[in-house]
C-alpha cells in the first residue's frame, strides 16, 4: 500500500530572543508561531471504524499538538538556559509570567526539532497503521519557516 501524507497545524503566541544575533532578534520579542505536523502512513481500511479512510483523525492530531506544544509555549517566553540576562529579566516578573527554559537557543530551526521530539512518540505509538511523523514545520513569520525531518 502506498503511504499517504497529511498535515495539521496549531498556532501560538510565543516570545523568544536569540541572544547572540547580529541584528534585532537579540531583543525580546514575540511571534504568532504556526506548528505544523506532517504525518505519513497507511489509510485505515477497516470497515465501520471511526478512522476509516483516514490516516488519523485531524482532531486527534490537534489534541496532541495542543497538549504537547500549545499548552506548553502559548503566551509564554521561551528562553535559552544560558541566557542569564533574559532569565534574570523574566524572573523579575514574578510567578504570573510563563517562562519555558530550554537547553538550546530558541531559533525556528531549534524549535522545529524540539516540537518534533515532543510529539513523535505520541503519533507513532498510539496508532497501528504505520504512522510516522515525517516532519515538523515551524512558521515564525508569514515568510519564514523552518523544518525538522525524521
Amino acid at each position: 500500500m502506498m503511504p499517504s501524507t497529511i498535515r495539521r497545524w496549531i498556532e501560538t503566541d510565543t516570545g523568544h530572543r536569540v541572544p547572540n544575533h547580529k541584528s534585532k532578534c537579540r531583543h525580546m520579542h514575540g511571534h504568532r508561531y504556526r506548528w505544523e505536523a506532517e504525518i505519513e502512513g497507511d489509510v485505515v481500511t477497516e470497515r465501520g471504524v471511526s478512522d476509516e479512510g483516514m490516516l488519523i483523525d485531524f482532531s486527534d492530531i490537534s489534541q496532541i499538538l495542543t497538549e504537547h506544544i500549545h499548552d506548553v509555549v502559548d503566551h509564554a517566553f521561551v528562553v535559552y538556559q544560558g541566557d542569564e540576562e533574559a532569565r534574570t529579566a523574566l524572573s523579575s516578573l514574578g510567578s504570573e509570567h510563563r517562562t519555558v527554559v530550554v537547553s538550546f537557543i530558541p531559533t525556528a530551526e531549534n524549535l522545529a526539532k524540539w516540537a518534533f521530539e515532543q510529539i513523535e512518540n505520541e503519533i507513532t505509538s498510539s496508532y497501528g497503521n504505520k504512522l510516522r511523523l515525517v516532519a515538523m514545520h515551524v512558521r515564525e513569520t508569514p515568510k519564514s519557516w523552518a523544518s525538522w525531518r525524521a
